[in-house]
């Protein structure tokens, strides 16, 4: 019996046009309606999560920056942190250069995120976004770890990375450029969700999963069921149980409705 939805955000339930459709809003709300949790599970920023935590309700949880952060919705702060130290993040950036010449890192926090002077966002960020040296914006904890490569693929970058600092932090990436995001070793969407997970006496067995993109792939393994959506990246589509259709086709709410036998 299936107690929790867990699903990425972006390429997952948000459509490519950066919107989410009427009709997935209506079937969240009505597995919620259950009693069913609805939780987002996102690489997504605490900055950027915010723009769609209506959609889980006053009660609801958010895990987002990759498992590090479990936002409480409805206090609107932290329940839990599973951050970077900054002197292990700072020897992972130098590991990485030295072994990946050209690596350029941002930070993210809590209260927002900084950048190297030379790394090139390709989102806008914070007019208050501090920039700096490495060792500048590095100052404190951090949620997520960016490192961007401008000349290498993607694949390619995670390779290279993960023989080089894998050990230290754990790696992954959603995007489609060479954009890597660390987080602490053993932080990932699955281990925090799991976490969550035993708080309510649930196990993988009573979770629905879905998402598009590697860093998805942990949380897909663990949860009872998952699904990657139609246009997901082929190791996503590998390591799911099944597929559903595309996120510009409602193919989360699509499946949902199948499983909750909703006729909205």
């Amino acid at each position: 019996m299936i107690r929790l939805v867990a699903t990425d955000l972006d390429g997952t339930l948000v459509r490519s046009d950066g919107t989410i459709s009427g009709r997935t809003r209506a079937v969240l709300a009505a597995v919620q309606e259950q009693g069913v949790e609805v939780v987002f599970v996102t690489g997504r920023p605490l900055r950027w999560a915010e723009e769609v935590f209506e959609l889980v309700g006053g009660h609801g949880l958010a895990i987002v920056s990759n498992g590090a952060v479990v936002w409480d919705v409805s206090a609107a702060g932290p329940q839990l942190v599973r951050p970077i130290a900054p002197d292990v993040g700072l020897e992972a950036c130098r590991l990485l250069l030295e072994a990946v010449p050209g690596s350029t890192f941002a930070v993210e926090t809590l209260a927002g995120i900084a950048l190297e002077d030379a790394f090139m966002e390709r989102h806008p960020v914070p007019a208050a976004s501090r920039r700096g040296t490495l060792e500048e914006i590095f100052d404190g904890p951090a949620v997520k770890l960016l490192a961007r490569h401008e000349e290498l693929a993607a694949q390619e970058f995670w390779d290279r990375a993960e023989e080089a600092i894998g050990h230290q932090v754990t790696i992954t990436w959603s995007s489609r450029s060479a954009l890597l995001e660390m987080s602490a070793a053993g932080v990932t969407k699955a281990s925090t969700l799991e976490l969550v997970c035993a708080d309510r006496g649930l196990s993988a067995e009573d979770v629905v999963a879905f998402g598009d993109m590697p860093n998805d792939i942990p949380m897909l393994l663990w949860a009872g069921a998952s699904y990657a959506m139609a246009d997901a990246h082929p190791t996503v589509r590998s390591a799911a149980g099944r597929l559903a259709p595309g996120n510009d086709d409602d193919g989360v709410a699509r499946v949902l409705e199948e499983l909750f036998d909703l006729a909205l």
